[in-house]
């Protein structure tokens, strides 16, 4: 993306008055026996001063425009002996000559510039000697030297110049990599070798020679701009523009940086100018953390302070994204990219930013400065207050359901004797041993999860059995109901509760074991994100459970949904039942036994469909499937001991119509 930055507002660009030390000066006499001139033109990493008696030659390797290009200036007609200086500001990067009574920036007049190939043929130089050399360099003392033609003084490592070029190709060589094809490394190896490249560009924004203010470099994949900010005696605030672009889930942002952040260095005196760097990265391929999280429209944005780090600012740095409406299950947060120093990755983290969102626009407000992104995460569209009043529901719940179970299991066990209550009195014992084991799981799961990775893979283990086998009896229930409304009664399987539970019990054990053989790592920690919509944050919830979603919705989902629509045919066979019967007198007891039997058969887990939704409508599905099956165990105690009271007061409880038949009375 072609990003054009703008600077919208400019008063901090003021100068400082007052006279500055320079960082260097070199000055001498020299005896002009002839016309001549001062050439200036770039050299190695040095400053050299050459004379003859054509001309006072000054070489450097900071060349302020055009690396191709020398400047010639005239020196006085008058004939004589004159005292020169040199003086180099390592400020704004510039070289000063003062050459009798007159003073020349070098470089600093573009009319003066020749380009290379077109400078006149000089006839062959005579060799001068300068007399009475002395230079300083800031902080040391003055030096004298001996008179000769031609002085190098070498230039220190950090005070090479970068030039455009270089920061070009530069650009070019990391646009490079980032677009070649994942190499055979690891994925964080790899990364981390990018974001190295990336500092040694930002290295280079920091010392490049800009020819104005700022400068803006970059075509596709990595954009940068660097912004020279000279320090004021009241600082402003200071702000960008990205160019808007109509395609791409991100059409372009603002950054706006608070005057604060330009008082930082106001008290030191070396602090002469401020550069901002602001890196616009369109690839997320350096910032990938281990939960793969997703950053909105690939954009990341660097803002940095060279030389300055940048930490709990009194006013925060806003930068706004502007896109396009997000899904409704989707919450955008703002985030910055934390570097772990422990492993060769990172992590995005929220801390010290808030997110301020809107229809078309999420603003991020922070305190520091770093790498920005905005990551997008899934949002179930439930506050903080619901999600814990959904908790507290699940685990009192299932406390309550386990303890009903057990009690229900003892007085079904004790109860029935004849042959013909055996059968369905253990298939109910057998689901509620199974709502049990499903119960205490789901209520230890989250402990174990703190533990060790081997507790953990075996208690997901035993939470996924003891679901499927939920699953399994409730199928196993319906295909009694079958047995009883629509087979003939009295027919005889022969050990047919011996095949049941083999299938209640056996088909569970051998889809866990067959997943967990497939791959011992389908089951572990599995961390549920949770947005918490009041303060912003960003949690998880760490369960012991499947680590693959898509064995979930295979195994879990498409399961459920077979059983389900079995269990809803049995039904609907029995209600049509009733319906035909239609004996007066026994409406309520066929309304209770029609919702006992779909507590049986599982038939309110269906709600967990509707959880797809959204708005108000999601959340009243959710409340009530959390209170149904939380409490399945429960119900079905409670179905259990209503339908005995009420056979007890009926004087035809022992009838024998296909309802009473399945009542606890006489089944």
């Amino acid at each position: 993306m072609k990003v054009l930055f703008l600077l919208l507002l400019s008063p901090l660009q003021g100068v400082g008055a007052g006279r500055r030390e320079e960082d260097f000066r070199f000055c001498g006499d020299r005896n002009q026996t002839q016309g001549s001139s001062v050439i200036y033109e770039d050299g190695p990493a040095a400053i050299s001063i050459e004379n003859t008696a054509q001309a006072l030659i000054i070489r450097r390797p900071f060349s302020p425009n055009r690396r191709n290009s020398y400047y010639k200036y005239s020196l006085p007609p008058t004939l004589g002996r004159y005292r020169f200086c040199i003086y180099w500001f390592e400020c704004n990067r510039t070289l000063r000559l003062v050459y009798g009574k007159q003073s020349i920036p070098l470089g600093g007049d573009p009319s003066s510039s020749i380009p290379r190939g077109q400078e006149s043929q000089e006839t062959a130089r005579t060799t001068a000697y300068i007399f009475n050399v002395s230079y300083v360099i800031k902080g040391g003392k003055n030096t004298s030297l001996d008179a000769k033609a031609e002085y190098f003084f070498p230039a220190s490592p950090e005070s090479v110049p970068v030039w455009e070029q270089d920061v070009e190709q530069q650009l070019s060589t990391l646009e490079q990599l980032i677009a070649q094809p994942l190499a055979a490394a690891p994925a964080a190896t790899e990364q981390q070798r990018l974001r190295r490249k990336l500092g040694e560009l930002q290295r280079m924004l920091a010392k490049v020679e800009l020819e104005g203010q700022n400068q803006t470099f970059g075509e596709a994949t990595v954009h940068a701009t660097v912004l020279r900010v000279q320090p004021s005696q009241a600082p402003q605030h200071l702000t960008f523009a990205s160019q808007r672009e109509e395609s791409g889930e991100v059409q372009g942002f603002t950054v706006d940086l608070p005057s604060s952040l330009f008082m930082m260095g106001k008290e030191r005196e070396e602090v002469v100018e401020h550069r901002v760097l602001l890196m616009d990265i369109s690839r997320q391929t350096m910032f990938q953390d281990e939960n793969s999280s997703h950053v909105l429209g690939d954009k990341v944005v660097s803002i940095s302070l060279v030389d300055t780090v940048v930490a709990n600012l009194s006013d925060p740095v806003v930068l706004t994204f502007f896109h396009e409406q997000l899904p409704r299950n989707v919450t955008p947060l703002c985030v910055f990219w934390q570097e772990d120093s422990s492993a060769s990755s990172g992590s995005w983290d929220s801390y010290g930013c808030t997110t301020v969102t809107g229809s078309s626009q999420t603003e991020c407000r922070c305190n520091h400065l770093t790498y920005f992104a905005v990551l997008m995460v899934s949002s179930p569209e439930i506050t903080t207050v619901h999600r814990n009043y959904l908790s507290i529901i699940t685990y009192v719940g299932c406390l309550i359901s386990a303890l009903a179970s057990i009690c229900t299991i003892f007085f079904l066990y004790f109860r029935s004797k004849q042959r013909d209550q055996i059968t369905s009195m253990h298939i109910h014992m057998n689901l509620l041993v199974a709502i049990f084991l499903l119960d205490i799981t789901f209520l230890i799961s989250e402990h174990l999860a703190a533990s060790s990775e081997a507790i953990c893979r075996a208690g997901g283990l035993f939470l996924h059995f003891s679901l499927l086998s939920c699953l399994t009896w409730m199928g196993i229930e319906g295909y009694n109901l079958y047995r009883l409304v629509i087979e003939v009664f009295n027919a005889y399987h022969d050990h047919l509760l011996l095949k049941l539970c083999l299938v209640g019990w056996g088909f569970p054990f051998l889809c866990v074991m067959l997943i967990f053989l497939a791959g011992w790592t389908n089951y572990g920690p599995f961390s549920v994100p949770i947005y918490e919509s009041i303060d912003g944050r960003s949690t998880s919830a760490t369960i012991c459970w499947i680590t693959s979603p898509l064995i979930h919705n295979i195994v879990n989902l498409g399961f459920f949904s077979l059983v389900f629509l079995f269990n809803s045919v049995m039904l609907g066979a029995m209600v049509r039942e009733i319906l035909r019967q239609n004996k007066k007198g026994h409406k309520l007891k066929h309304v209770l036994a029609l919702l006992g039997l779909s507590i049986l058969l599982g038939i309110p887990w269906a709600l967990i469909f509707f959880s797809f939704t959204s708005g108000v409508f999601c959340l009243v599905s959710l409340y009530i499937f959390t209170i149904i099956n939380s409490l399945q165990g429960f119900l079905i105690f409670l179905w259990y001991w209503t339908m005995v009271l009420q056979a007890r007061k009926s004087p035809d409880s022992q009838s024998s119509s296909d309802s009473a038949k399945l009542q606890p009375s006489s089944s």
